[in-house]
């Protein structure tokens, strides 16, 4: 099959960047990446510069993989990430637009290439036990019922890939955030700093620019991991509680005449 692919193409984040179209030959039983490979050997024959793309495993795992195509968030196969499209999802002649996510918090590096290492600093600032919750244990020294457990493993599936974000139309991290929150929250190892946590993320969330979610949807739509809208649910309830608890803990406010804006 004859592929035209309308191609974003931008050196750096400071170059402003413009769409470019290539030819390419393809067969029905290649892979999406497998197809860029194609025409990025055909670039670098020609002298051309060849598509920057991320991939690395390319099983769908990872996470690193990831662009829009023709506005799709890994393209028109869900769930699924663009490793694991394949030729067969398109027909011969058709037009294809591909760009990178478009997210203020995700900066251009090269063409298909972003930076996401916002969702990194996510995780660091309280996506993890850092108490001692020993070794592993016997499997009915601690109790998690089967309901707790099956959400806890749903929700650990995120892969950070990013589409969550490119998909939302504010540009929210809430989907994978309420991931990472929710799988700590349901187990016992994840309750000595579910709430200091959730506080710390949901701040990290707001200083990395990202946008507030609106629940329209579509992040869970396209998430190749198929996370669940209520994860965002988990993380929302999770972070009014602390958000009361901290109120709780606060010395009471004493106002004097000369703090007070009615003095």
């Amino acid at each position: 099959m004859r592929l035209t692919l309308e191609i974003w193409r931008q050196k750096n984040g400071s170059d402003p960047g413009r769409f470019v179209n290539y030819e390419v030959e393809a067969n029905e039983h290649m892979s999406f990446l497998e197809m860029l490979d194609v025409l990025n050997q055909d670039l670098i024959t020609r002298g051309e510069e060849p598509v920057a793309f991320d991939n690395d495993c390319r099983e769908g795992i990872c996470g690193m993989c990831g662009f829009l195509i023709d506005g799709q968030a890994h393209g028109p196969n869900h769930p699924g990430t663009v490793c694991q499209l394949h030729m067969r999802f398109f027909h011969d002649g058709q037009k294809l637009r591909l760009e990178p996510w478009r997210a203020a918090a995700f900066p251009i590096v090269k063409d298909l290439v972003v930076n996401r290492s916002a969702l990194d600093r996510i995780i660091a600032a309280g996506g993890y036990n850092s108490v001692r919750t020993g070794s592993a244990p016997e499997a009915n020294s601690i109790l998690v019922n089967k309901v707790d457990s099956d959400r806890a493993m749903e929700a650990a599936a995120c892969i950070g890939c990013g589409a969550c974000v490119a998909a939302c139309p504010n540009a929210s991290a809430a989907l994978f955030t309420g991931a990472k929150v929710t799988q700590l929250a349901l187990l016992p190892q994840g309750q000595p700093e579910r709430y200091v946590r959730v506080i710390n993320m949901a701040g990290q969330i707001e200083a990395e620019g990202f946008g507030h979610c609106t629940s329209i949807g579509e992040c869970a739509a396209v998430c190749p991991a198929g996370i669940k809208l209520e994860t965002i649910a988990q993380m929302n309830k999770d972070f009014i509680r602390a958000s009361l608890k901290r109120r709780e803990n606060a010395p009471p406010l004493t106002i004097s005449k000369t703090t007070s804006p009615y003095a």
